[in-house]
This record gives structure tokens, sequence and C-alpha cells, in this order.
């Protein structure tokens, strides 16, 4: 059911979550620090299923449907009621609702009430068929601000004729640009999916660099040069952005065993201390929790991973708070397409953080308003001190 335009995450769950616990989780507005535009296109329902699954990028099988996984559980569950339906309808009830509504329309139901204060939005990925940082604000009410793809500024770049000897200062009059503007809080790198971690950090020179934006100008524009990834990272961090790092979970096209962040020791310990931000990290969200108490400028977040867990994402978000610092985590849904997303990450997080954080209060391992005190940090202030919000 809604309440006051949400959902009540804790209906039957008063006794494991403390009262003021609970109203807080349910009032708070929190800033999504990692997320990607809303579907601006009809979809059908096979590109619908299709978008509930992170990992393939194959159409759904025949013989199964992504409405019976934990992610299509949570859509059942928690969208159906915002929708007008039942908790857990079935997929067909869910789908024939859905289909009735426009893009927009589904937009602004899920991105209302998601309770976001703001969007921090990459644009690097399907740009013409997802919703851009403005019509965010537009449909949800709420601002929003941009971060800066490194390797999409890489390829723009390359695409519109810079030539190798002009490309290293050619980069830095973009992130110049970058730096001036006010909506563009902070940069990412998905070299995850372009090079996995394990390769050479080290700042290169402009001889390196002309020579990998030779090669790469010969080949389409898709760059996975690590010489140009670790160029864009060191002079982006040299400005003072922050930097956003895709690390684990993610599609195919990543290898997960070189995406562990333990990886990215060579460059914690060589960039500029700037703040880095481990993105989603699962299921690496130990080591991203270790690199977090080990580096004053490491922060990290389980976005992402808490909507495709589902029903257990209680368990990622106890895994998390295990070891780092609640200064050195953020709330992120890292929504992308189906707006259903957005305001799952929103749910999911709000409900484990109440059943993680009310079972220490119940425990006596913290008073109720230290657990609101945490939810705070996590889901508002550490993006707002971190981004200069």
């Amino acid at each position: 059911m809604a309440v006051g335009g949400r959902t009540d995450v804790f209906a039957g769950l008063r006794p494991e979550v403390p009262d003021a616990l609970a109203r807080h989780l349910h009032d708070v507005d929190l800033i999504d620090h990692h997320v990607h535009g809303a579907f601006t296109v009809g979809i059908d329902r096979a590109g619908f299923e299709a978008a509930l699954n992170e990992g393939s990028t194959d159409p759904v099988p025949a013989f199964m449907s992504q409405f019976d996984s934990p992610l299509g559980l949570a859509v059942r569950r928690w969208c159906a009621p915002v929708l007008g339906l039942q908790p857990l309808a079935s997929a067909d009830e869910y789908w024939l609702r859905r289909a009735e509504l426009r893009p927009a329309d589904l937009s602004e139901r899920f991105l209302r009430a998601a309770g976001v204060a703001r969007w921090v939005v990459d644009t690097g990925f399907l740009g013409d068929r997802i919703t851009t940082p403005e019509e965010m604000t537009s449909l949800s009410g709420v601002a929003s601000s941009s971060i800066l793809r490194l390797e999409r500024l890489t390829e723009d770049l390359i695409e519109a004729g810079a030539s190798p000897k002009d490309y290293p200062e050619a980069l830095r009059a973009a992130l110049d640009d970058a730096v001036a503007d006010p909506h563009t809080v902070g940069v990412k790198t998905i070299a995850a999916y372009r090079t996995g971690f394990d390769v050479d950090w080290s700042r290169p020179a402009d001889t390196a660099v002309v020579q990998s934006a030779a090669r790469q100008g010969q080949r389409p524009a898709r760059v996975d040069d690590p010489v140009l990834i670790a160029f864009g990272v060191h002079e982006a961090t040299a400005r003072g952005l922050p930097l956003q790092i895709h690390v684990g979970f993610g599609d195919r096209d990543l290898d997960l065993h070189r995406t562990d962040p333990l990886l990215l020791l060579p460059l914690l310990r060589a960039m500029a201390p700037v703040p880095v931000l481990l993105l989603h990290c699962y299921p690496f969200q130990r080591q991203a929790g270790y690199l977090a108490q080990a580096f004053d400028n490491v922060n990290f977040d389980v976005g992402l991973a808490i909507n495709f867990l589902g029903p257990r994402s209680p368990s990622l978000v106890a895994e998390a708070l295990e070891t780092a610092p609640f200064a050195k985590q953020l709330y992120s849904s890292d929504a992308f397409g189906p707006p259903e997303l957005h305001l799952l990450g929103s749910v999911l997080w709000r409900r484990a953080m109440g059943l993680v954080l009310g079972e220490w209060v119940r425990c006596g391992d913290c008073t109720e308003a230290d657990a609101i005190r945490i939810v705070d940090m996590i889901g508002v202030r550490n993006a707002e001190r971190v981004y200069g919000l």
C-alpha cells in the first residue's frame, strides 16, 4: 500500500523495526548518488523482462520469465500497488496494467514514489532512449546533477575528429569545461568493462597518450586502451572531480574476476586524493568495505545489486555495514530503463536498513537515535559532502 505517496515498506514488520526508525526511513528524502534515466520509449513485454536482467543481452528464453526471479518478485510486490494493483499481483495482471500507461506516466508515478530529493545521473549510455537529467527533474519534481563518463568523453572527442597529437589537450579542455559546469558533480570510469582493473594505473606521459590515441583512431571508437583510460582518470582527479568506478556486478561484457576493487590499490596509492566512489561492488562488498576503511578518500555503495537480490537484499546491506565507517557509504539505485527500478532501489534499501539496524537496536548494539543518524549519513549526508551538493 502507499502512504502519503510513498510505499509503506514496513507493513507487517513493526516488531522488527522500532517505530521511530520506521517512520524516519519512510519519510527521509534520499540522494540517489548513481542512477541512469528511465525509458522514454514504449517497450513490449519481452523488452521489459530483458531489462530485468543485468547480465545477459540475449532475449529471455521461452522456458522462463524474469518475473520468476528475486527482482521479478520485488516488482510484483512493491511496484504493483503504484499501478493500483494488489501486492504480488500476477505477472500477467501487472503487465496488462503497465501496458495501459505511457512511458512518461510510468516514470512520473515511480520516480515521485521513490522519495528521492536529488538524482546524480550518469548520462553516458543510450542517451536517446532514456530521460536526461532535465527530464528526470521534470518528471520527479526534484533536482538532478550529472556525472561525466570518461570513456564516452574520449569516444566523443575521437569521433569529433581530434587528432592524436591534439588529443591530450582536447581532453584537458573538455575536463576544464566539466569543472566549470555547476551541473556536473563528478566523473565515472567503466574500466571494468573495457580493460579490467589489473592494468598499469601509473599516470602516462603525453607521448604515450598520443601513440594510444593514434592506435585507437584506427578502430571503432570503443575505448579499451588502458593508457587512454588511465590518462582520463588522472586528468579528471587532478582537477578535483570525484571519481566513480564501476566495480563488480554487471553484464557479461566484463570479466568479473578482473573487477575486484583490491586490484585498484596501485591507482588509489598514486592518484590525487579526491573522493573515490566504488559503485555496486557485489560480490566484492567486503573488499570495498576494507578499502573504505583503509583510504580516507574511498567510499562505496551496494546499489544495483540490492534490486537484483530482491528479498535477500538485507543480507547484502548487513555485509556492507560490517567494517566500513558509516561516513564512507552512500545510497544508490543504479536504476536504468524501467522506472520500477528507481522505486525499488529506494524501497528495498529502506527496508534492508530498517531490518538490519532494527536488529542492532533490539540487541542493544546501538540506540534508535544512532540508527537514525546512520540512515541520514548513508542516505543523504555523505553524498552532500562528497559531491559538494
